[in-house]
Formats: C-alpha cells, sequence, structure tokens
C-alpha cells in the first residue's frame, strides 16, 4: 500500500488526506501544489511488482506493500525533481524517439525514460534520466583517492622521518553501476522483445548537490554526466529479476516476513539507518536506528 501519512517537520505525524485538506500547524512547510505532487509520486496505482521495485531489496518492497507508513516531505524532492526533469524533456522528443512508455512481460514491468534518436540522429539508444548525489555520482564513476609519496619528509612531530604524501584522483576504480545497470538492460529487453533493436544504453546522470564544496571534494565538477552502460547477459537478467519477482510473490501471497535485505540493498545498513521509509516495520531496520541513538 501507499505511504498514508506524512512526518511533519517537527516530527508530528498527520494523515496524507487531512494535510491536503487543511494544515496541523500555523503554517504549512510548502505550497500545497507540491505537497499534492508528493502524494501522487507515492501512490502511481501499479499493483505488479515494477522492475525498480524489484531491484530494491525484496523485504524493503513487500513492506511498502503491506504495510502502511510515513514519508518526509522534504525527503521526496527529489523524487518529484527527477519527474520534472522528465517532464520537461517529454516535450521536446520529436522525430524518431519514444519516452515514458510503461512495457510488460511475465515477471514484471518498466517504463523507460528514453529510445531512439537520443544522442545523434543515427541512433537507436535507450537513455535514462537520474537525478542523483555526487557521492552516488562517485561510486558510479569509479572515481577514488589514493596516497602519493611527494618525495619531502617529516622533520618534526610523531611522523618525523616519514615520507609525505599527497591525495590525488583516480578515475579507474570499480564503478557501482548494477542497479542502473540491471534496470537499463531490462527495458533493453522489454524493447527488443518487441522488435526495437537497442544499440546502446546511456544514463544522463544530473548532481544535484553540484554547487556545494562536498561535490568538488568527491572531484564532481560538472552538473551532468553521460554514463555508458554495457550489455549484460538477457540469461542472467531474467534469472536474477525471475528469482527477486517469486520471492516477493511468495511472501505476499502467505503473508510472510522475505528474508532479510542483502548487505548491499542496505547500502551496509544506511539506508536503513537514514533512507528506508519502511525500516520502522522491519526488525533489522529498528535495531540499526536502535543502535544509532544509543550511540548519540
Amino acid at each position: 500500500m501507499p505511504a498514508t501519512k506524512f512526518i511533519c517537520p517537527d516530527g508530528s505525524r498527520v494523515d496524507i488526506k487531512k494535510c491536503l485538506q487543511r494544515c496541523i500547524h500555523d503554517q504549512r512547510c510548502m505550497f500545497l501544489p507540491t505537497l499534492r505532487a508528493i502524494a501522487r509520486s507515492l501512490d502511481r496505482g501499479i499493483k505488479e511488482p515494477t522492475v525498480t521495485e524489484l531491484i530494491c531489496g525484496v523485504r524493503e518492497t513487500y513492506l511498502k506493500k503491506t504495510m502502511e507508513y510515513a514519508v518526509k516531505p522534504y525527503d521526496q524532492l527529489y523524487a518529484i525533481h527527477g519527474s520534472a526533469v522528465h517532464t520537461i524533456n517529454e516535450g521536446f522528443t520529436e522525430g524518431n524517439m519514444f519516452s515514458e512508455e510503461r512495457l510488460y512481460d511475465d515477471i514484471t514491468s518498466g517504463k523507460f525514460d528514453l529510445y531512439g534518436q537520443i544522442i545523434d540522429l543515427n541512433d537507436k539508444s535507450l537513455g535514462d534520466y537520474k537525478v542523483t548525489s555526487s557521492y552516488k555520482l562517485m561510486r558510479a564513476l569509479g572515481y577514488y583517492k589514493v596516497d602519493v609519496i611527494t618525495g619531502e619528509i617529516y622533520k618534526t612531530g610523531l611522523r618525523k622521518g616519514q615520507m609525505k604524501t599527497r591525495k590525488e584522483w583516480r578515475t579507474d576504480g570499480v564503478r557501482h553501476l548494477l542497479d542502473w545497470a540491471v534496470q537499463l538492460n531490462y527495458y533493453r529487453m522489454l524493447l527488443e522483445h518487441r522488435g526495437f533493436k537497442v544499440e546502446r544504453m546511456e544514463v544522463q546522470a544530473m548532481c544535484r548537490d553540484y554547487s556545494l564544496r562536498i561535490a568538488t571534494e568527491r572531484n564532481i565538477r560538472k552538473p551532468v554526466y553521460m554514463i555508458h552502460i554495457n550489455k549484460i547477459s538477457d540469461r542472467w537478467i531474467k534469472l536474477y529479476m525471475n528469482s527477486k519477482a517469486k520471492k516477493l510473490n511468495i511472501a505476499l501471497k502467505n503473508k510472510l516476513m522475505p528474508e532479510m535485505c542483502t548487505s548491499k540493498e542496505r547500502w551496509k545498513n544506511r539506508k536503513c539507518a537514514e533512507y528506508c521509509v519502511v525500516a520502522e516495520s522491519c526488525t533489522f531496520g529498528r535495531l540499526v536506528k536502535k543502535q544509532i541513538k544509543a550511540a548519540a
């Protein structure tokens, strides 16, 4: 089921419908149209699991479909920023392009952003818009720092006699792109099944904190990056998504909590601590939050 409550800036909770009718506080936290847009983004009216839902942890998706939960409107702004980017670009997809089409197969459904002549006029490309953080972009691009010896030696202090080093960026690291790659490759399969050849796949990633110092510290120096996505075996993609869909469907049918999300799906517990909207309904999520609170 979709989210049923908003969490106000002061921590109080209010039913979304009541919030949209009348604010319980002296002043709204944002304009009513913005809150309406956020509310609509939380309920797309799609019953079957989508590609993006299956990429998440099975337990997370199960809880979102079966439990009532609350969200902070501020935290949902980036989602509607992404929708706005889609809407703006959709107005300029004339010619041999298709956009925002939902396709189905016997496992799931997915709505791709762009297909066709999106790079040049001889193109059969699949594209996807992402509005993301400098941290995720840094990891997606494979950027990392190394210590490089300067040739100088510390002459005083605790490190006296040791070689001095400086930090330098490298761009040949592991590119953490699996979720984006799985998503685009599944869209590719859905398109190719309908006779549309996909010659390449690209992500247009917009950095939402580009203007902040933290982005520069992560070597993100442009507001937009084009990131190429490689083809993944159709057989692997189908096995992976079919396995997750089966686990989710069994859990929903039997009303049984699925196994815990993997460390990768939990972002090594960072998602449980700060970003999972159903963490309060998950035993592990509650434990992570309790440990953080105890350590504060």
